[in-house]
């Protein structure tokens, strides 16, 4: 299949807290990609988007202009973002369209995640019995890992640090103080090994895209970014399950493993080639594990990566450099497109202070999100 897809023009807003509403948060950010790519509404043939928490994404038409367009509502939880994009590529590809929107938004309130138990397939007891606390989730995934593999809470802490230092260096971020490790350790235990600093937090905000073809671009002042892979799979037997996990026998299996592998495969690139990624981290624990899980080094070798300074901006394999979820929060709808957005901005030589050096020419993203689903992609200049 062909991989001739182009992004041709990003936007985002600041995430965080604000008085204005997810989607108006999210028109501000179309028009901001919109104008990236120096096109109108109007050239805009279809569309796809949508948020967890914030209302319906085809209503934005409402503000953007009713031309009439075909605009598709996703709903993938982490992964809304990835699908969305992933729809929105397929939609070139099968001449559907020649210019495509991606869009992105959420907006929620303070404190944990609130999900309901019978959206997930359990029952209305999961809940009242206070199982659907994900913090405790991610404590034991990282628990589990730390013991097999080596990793220790210094490792944790470093993630963390990095994350607030590049947030400090992103306009846009939410958490824009850098932090010590040693302030990160003692900030208070959520979840085992787990403090408080080193979680993410629900917020709002909006990232957009606009894809289009190789004809298309060619009509364009600005630089484009070549897609080549966009890739989302949903957990196979055996992999560790969000709100309802268990250990089998033997190796878990991943879906990060299989919509990495998937998206290198398309690519016809290995992560070897990557300059610089972008990775979901939840919380501290989530990047050492992607890390492994994507392929960019062995179980056990994040403890010598990350203390090198590799995954750092002027590292060998830059990680996060807007601070990732960490810094940012985490709107559900918005997270998957803003990972993009960054790497779009990365290849482009825009990223201001944060931007890598030696003019990275190839990157990657990946989201993950409950109860086992993920979205990776792969792009280059």
């Amino acid at each position: 299949m062909s991989t001739d897809v182009l992004i041709c023009g990003a936007g985002r807003t600041p995430f965080g807290r604000t008085e204005e509403s997810g989607r108006r948060l999210a028109v501000r950010a179309v028009n901001a990609a919109l104008a990236d790519a120096g096109l109108d509404w109007s050239r805009v043939r279809a569309a796809f988007g949508g948020s967890d928490s914030a209302g319906l994404a085809d209503t934005l038409v409402a503000q953007l202009g009713l031309t009439g367009l075909p605009f598709v509502n996703v709903k993938n939880g982490c992964a809304t973002g990835g699908s969305a994009l992933l729809s929105a590529v397929n939609a070139i590809r099968s001449g559907m369209a020649d210019v495509v929107l991606a869009v992105g938004f959420d907006k929620h309130p303070r404190g944990a995640f609130d999900p309901r138990p019978e959206d997930w397939g359990l029952g209305e007891e999961y809940g009242s019995d206070g199982l659907m606390v994900t913090t405790q989730f991610f404590g034991m995934k990282i628990r589990r890992y730390m013991h097999d593999h080596g990793i220790t809470p210094d490792t944790l802490a470093l993630v963390a640090e990095k994350a607030y230092r590049n947030g400090a260096l992103t306009p846009e971020a939410w958490r824009r103080k850098p932090v010590s490790a040693a302030e990160i350790l003692d900030s208070g235990m959520v979840s085992d090994p787990l403090t408080r600093y080193m979680f993410c937090s629900p917020g709002a905000g909006a990232a957009a895209l606009v894809l289009c073809s190789p004809e298309v671009a060619r009509t364009l002042d600005g630089p484009s970014v070549t897609l080549r892979a966009a890739a989302v799979r949903t957990r196979r037997f055996g992999t560790f399950e969000v709100f309802s996990p268990w250990i089998p026998a033997g190796e878990p299996t991943s879906v990060s493993c299989d919509a990495s592998a998937a998206a290198f495969e398309e690519a016809g690139i290995g992560p070897d080639e990557v300059d610089v990624c972008q990775l979901q981290d939840t919380e501290s624990g989530a990047e050492v594990m992607h890390l492994a899980e994507c392929g960019f080094c062995e179980d056990g070798d994040q403890e010598r990566l990350i203390g090198s300074g590799a995954t750092e901006i002027g590292g060998t394999l830059p990680v996060n450099t807007d601070g990732g979820c960490i810094a940012n929060g985490e709107p559900i709808g918005a997270s998957g497109l803003r990972q993009v957005y960054e790497v779009v901005q990365q290849l482009r030589g825009r990223a201001g202070d944060r931007q890598v050096p030696g003019a990275p020419r190839t990157g990657f993203t990946h989201v993950y999100g409950a109860p086992g689903v993920s979205a990776c992609t792969v792009l280059s200049r």
